[in-house]
């Protein structure tokens, strides 16, 4: 798996944008199967940067309907990517 099949896209909302500004961590959508490891080196190599920390977490599809159908949106990743102290936080727009 490549690093953009690991790393899906950045999420970008008000929880994500403060923990990127006080805690030096970056928030993304990534591969259902990928691994801490493998996101921690997707990471490393996309933005240029030295990873101390990864978190998961697994999210289950909502159940939508639009009137009388009805169906589940799909499982998602997220996970939480904590820069080591001293590393420039980069910006999405720097891919």
């Amino acid at each position: 798996m490549t690093e953009f099949e690991v790393i899906k896209r950045p999420i970008v909302t008000e929880k994500g944008v403060s923990k990127k500004d006080e805690e030096r961590t970056l928030c993304f959508e990534v591969h259902p199967n990928a691994n801490k490891t493998q996101i921690k080196h997707a990471v490393e190599r996309l933005f240029k940067v030295k990873v101390e920390d990864v978190r998961t977490a697994v999210f289950e599809g909502k159940l939508r309907r639009r009137g009388r159908f009805s169906g589940y949106a799909s499982d998602w990743k997220k996970a939480y990517v904590r820069l080591k102290a001293g590393e420039k936080m980069p910006e999405y727009a720097e891919i």
